[in-house]
């Protein structure tokens, strides 16, 4: 049985090494970094409109504010005059206004923590595709090609030494 267990092992084990060779580690890795590109960008975009939001909310918040202070003057105005029925509304729209603040303000706190998120995430991604672009240019070399193609030519043989002793014995004869 562990003889039978030994071969299966065996076979498993070449059937593994030619699926390695037939996947070109070199394509697969370029194609990752193609994907985590496309979806750098995505998220990148996701930050631009996240932070054109962040204005957004920052510029109601403002402009609330100042419809707040603008109330009070056209109440103390209103109280002046003993206009009650228009100090009423002013104060149901002063009231509207002072909750359409602090749900401005809810978002805008909800909004900067997913920006604290995707940035972190951003920078995150950012490095894992550096450090997927350096696993390249480690397993390519200027030309391309893959470096296990270069290191496979390094063998020399000894009919080749023998070849290349011979020319330098001849080349030294001649002169």
């Amino acid at each position: 049985m562990a003889l039978i267990t030994r071969i299966s092992r065996l076979f498993q084990a070449d059937f593994h090494a030619v699926l390695d060779r037939i996947e070109e580690p070199d394509i697969q890795l370029k194609q990752a970094i193609r994907e985590m590109q496309f979806e750098l960008l995505q998220d990148e975009q996701r930050l631009a409109l996240m932070q054109h939001e962040a204005e957004s909310l920052s510029d109601r918040a403002a402009q609330s504010k100042h419809q707040l202070s603008e109330f009070g003057t056209e109440l103390d105005i209103c109280f002046s005059a003993k206009k009650e029925d228009l100090a009423r509304d002013l104060i149901r729209r002063k009231l509207e206004t002072e909750r359409q603040l602090s749900t401005t303000a809810l978002q805008s706190k909800a909004n900067q923590t997913s920006l604290k998120n995707l940035q972190q995430r951003l920078d995150e991604n950012r490095q894992s595709l550096d450090n997927m672009k350096q696993k390249l240019d480690l397993l390519t070399d200027n030309a391309g090609r893959p470096v296990e193609d270069l290191n496979s030519n390094t063998v020399i043989r000894s009919e080749e030494i023998e070849i290349a002793f011979l020319r330098e014995k001849q080349k030294r004869a001649a002169s």
